[in-house]
This record gives structure tokens, C-alpha cells and sequence, in this order.
């Protein structure tokens, strides 16, 4: 089940969209299975895939995680050192270049964490593309740094004021928006979600990520016994697992946000929890964290790459299938981990990554030494400073922001004065 069938994965998937989407969605869908039989279109992407990403990413042997944990072998994907810091450039600069391909001169997309909004922002400055960035309300107070450097990258930031404010919302904004200009704009999407051929689109350019964890794998002559991705929306563990999808090894291990608690409204479990159901949203078929009416409950995670409703329609497809494994891991846990990994390998795990980085240091004991299991560090800690500082470090961070604000507040001082002696 690598390819959706006519856009389904079972019974996952489909394209739910007005009909004004509908042409561009059959268009976008078109240009893509052509380009990727275009010997020229592959040429070029793996040109800035090389030249611009930096691929490939490293595949880093945690000897000093193994040896205090004890058991299996661990070793971490690094896509954190992929160019703007994350895994989200691989679909960013691959869309992008298809959307140019398509004369397309406008791009939007949605943002949580961020990251993706940072990758789109920065594919859109290399390709020369305009670009609008939708990001819910709550997201952009947490990840001020990632939309700093999406300003910088000249993209235009939309605070999203609606519903939850969150991830959500600001895909609900950025279809709204594509409905709108289906001619001149194409909709990065983020995640292997929304929409056909959205799934299959963003897993194929993810991929990248598991083509070279394979390889690698296969030159260490490694016995790989676990895979292990966060899972959000699911492109970074879509496109990590998906060269490993039809073979009977290893176990495919998803790591979803498991907030602060079981109750509702406080976590993001869509696959191994009691909460979500089957549902339509946002264009597609999957499994939703939805109340009785069918709307979006709450969620609450503290990386905001994972606070999201729903899954992408071939995870949800695979776990149902028991390809994928799902689990969780709780804030703490996630936080533990990066302080683990940052103190010991050298490592900055985004929060992220850091739910995969939990599951990976419960599993490694469980497992016989001569065993290995591969972590995606889907990206790097950096933008978290705003979320891990006041918890590790909370009285320095409270100073710190107290000096930069009395800082700010002299330099306009001493500005305004200026201003005011030349207009005299």
C-alpha cells in the first residue's frame, strides 16, 4: 500500500472539496505523475536536493544512548541538518518546483510548529515564488523565532484569530484562500494529509528520508528491529517508513503527542487511544479526534507540530492494518528526552522528534544487543526556545525577557528622542 488506489487507502483518503476545488486538484494531480517521469523534473530536484537541502542527512550511531539504556543499538536520523533546520524542506522544495513547473506564481501554505512555514517560506525565496503563510494564533505567540525567519524569507505571516487558533484553523484559512486563486496560487500542503493527490504527493517527496535510512542501513549491515517517527499529521514518519511499508521488518513504531493526560483536551491521540473516530475533515477520510456532531474536539500537545485533530489517510490505513504501530508519549516524557539525547549525544531534538526520541529509550532496553532501532529526528530543537527555556531554565528566562524588554523600551526611547531633535 505505497500508492493510494484512485486517491483511497482502503477506506482512508479521497478528495471531500467543493467543486471549485475540484479542477485544481485534478490539475495538481496531472502535473504531478508527469513530472515524476520527467528525467529533467527529477534532474533539478535532486540538484537542490543536494546542492540546497544538503542531503543526505546523516544517520548518527547514539553510542553513548546505547551503552546507558542498555539493549538495542540506537541510531538517529538527522534531518534537523537539512537546510532551514527540519524535514519539511524535502516536500516544500519539491512542491514548489511543481507548482513553478505549472506556472503557478503564488504559494500558500499552513504552519504549526512552524517548520513548515519556514521550508515553504525559504523553497519560495530560492524559486523566486511569492509566498502567504497561514498560522494559527496560539502557534505564533509559541514559535516567535520560526516566524521571524519566514518574515525574513519575505513570506507574508497570517495570524489565524478563528476556533482554536492552531493548526487546524489555519489549514481552514489556507483552503479558503486556494478556493479563491486556484489559477495563479498553488496550496503547499505540510503534511501527507488533505485532499487526493495531496497523500501520495507528500510521502513521495518525504522518501527521500527512508530511500537513504535503507541504503545505509543495508552498508552497516544493521539488523534493524524498530523504526520510530512522531506522528502529527504523518509526513516526516510517512515518508521514513514508506520504503519499509511492504516488507515484513521491521516494526514500523508511531509516536503520537500524548499532552498531559487521557481526557479530552489534553493530548493528540488519533490512533492508540479511545477518543478519535472515523471522519471527514479538511478533504479527506481518516480517523479525527471528533465529537458527536462531528467537530473537532481539542487538543493540546506541547510541540505544536503534533496538536492536530487527524492523521494522514495511510497511517491511519496502516495502523489499521497493524503495519504501524501506534504509541504515545506525554510532554514530560518528550521533554526528558531532549534533555537525554541534548546531554548525551550532542543532539537537539525538536519536541517533536522528542516523542519518537521517548518511545526510543523505553524500547532500546527491551531489545537484545545485537538488535538496532532508527529514530527519526525529524528536526532540530533550535525554534523551542520559547517552550523549553522556561522549563528548564525558568528564572534565567524570566530575566532574560525582563532586560530585553526594559532593552527594547531604552532603544525606542533613545530613538524617539533622535527623531524628535531632527524635526526641531
Amino acid at each position: 500500500m505505497t500508492q493510494s488506489n484512485k486517491g483511497f487507502f482502503d477506506s482512508f483518503g479521497g478528495k471531500y472539496v467543493a467543486e471549485v476545488l475540484r479542477r485544481p486538484l485534478d490539475e495538481l494531480e496531472v502535473a504531478f505523475k508527469e513530472a515524476m517521469v520527467d528525467p529533467d523534473f527529477i534532474y533539478e530536484l535532486e540538484t537542490i536536493q543536494r546542492d540546497y537541502i544538503g542531503r543526505e542527512t546523516p544517520l548518527l550511531f547514539a553510542e553513548t544512548a546505547t551503552r546507558l539504556l542498555g539493549g538495542a543499538q540506537i541510531y538517529i536520523k538527522l534531518e534537523g541538518l537539512a537546510n532551514t533546520g527540519a524535514h519539511k524542506i524535502n516536500n516544500a522544495i519539491g512542491q514548489c518546483l511543481l507548482a513553478k513547473r505549472m506556472g503557478k506564481k503564488r504559494i500558500i501554505a499552513e504552519t504549526g510548529a512552524g517548520q513548515h512555514g519556514v521550508a515553504t517560506a525559504a523553497a519560495c525565496a530560492k524559486l523566486g515564488l511569492d509566498c502567504t503563510v497561514y498560522m494559527g494564533e496560539v502557534d505564533v505567540r509559541r514559535q516567535q523565532p520560526n516566524v521571524a525567519a519566514m518574515e525574513l524569507y519575505g513570506a507574508k505571516v497570517h495570524a489565524v484569530t478563528s476556533g482554536s487558533r492552531t493548526l487546524k484553523d489555519a489549514v481552514n484559512e489556507a483552503m479558503r484562500d486556494w478556493a479563491a486563486n486556484p489559477d495563479t496560487t498553488h496550496y503547499v500542503l505540510g503534511s501527507a494529509l488533505g485532499p487526493a493527490p495531496f497523500p501520495d504527493m507528500v510521502r513521495e517527496f518525504q522518501s527521500v528520508i527512508g530511500r537513504e535510512v535503507k541504503r545505509e542501513a543495508a552498508k552497516r549491515k544493521l539488523d534493524v528491529a524498530a523504526m520510530i517517527a512522531c506522528v502529527g499529521g504523518g509526513s516526516n514518519s510517512i515518508g521514513f517508513f514508506a520504503p519499509f511499508i511492504e516488507d515484513e521488518s521491521p516494526r514500523l513504531i508511531g509516536v503520537e503527542a500524548g499532552g498531559i493526560g487521557p481526557g479530552i483536551g489534553e493530548n493528540a491521540v488519533r490512533m492508540s487511544g479511545e477518543a478519535a473516530r472515523d471522519g471527514i475533515m479538511h478533504g479527506y477520510k481518516s480517523r479525527f479526534l471528533l465529537d458527536e456532531d462531528g467537530q473537532a474536539l481539542p487538543t493540546r500537545s506541547i510541540s505544536a507540530g503534533l496538536d492536530y485533530c487527524g492523521i494522514g489517510p495511510q497511517l491511519a490505513a496502516l495502523g489499521r492494518k497493524g503495519r504501524v504501530e501506534f504509541t504515545y508519549a506525554r510532554d514530560e516524557e518528550a521533554l526528558n528526552a531532549v534533555k537525554f539525547f541534548a546531554r548525551n549525544e550532542g543532539v537537539l531534538f525538536a519536541m517533536e522528534s522528542a516523542h519518537a526520541g521517548a518511545e526510543a529509550i523505553k524500547l532500546a532496553p527491551t531489545l537484545p544487543k545485537d538488535k538496532a532501532i532508527i529514530v527519526n529526528m525529524s528536526g532540530r530543537g533550535d525554534k523551542d526556545v520559547f517552550i523549553t527555556c522556561p522549563v528548564f531554565r525558568r528564572e534565567e528566562w524570566l530575566s532574560f525577557l525582563h532586560a530585553e524588554i526594559e532593552r527594547l523600551e531604552s532603544d525606542k526611547d533613545i530613538h524617539d528622542a533622535k527623531i524628535m531633535g531632527e524635526s526641531k
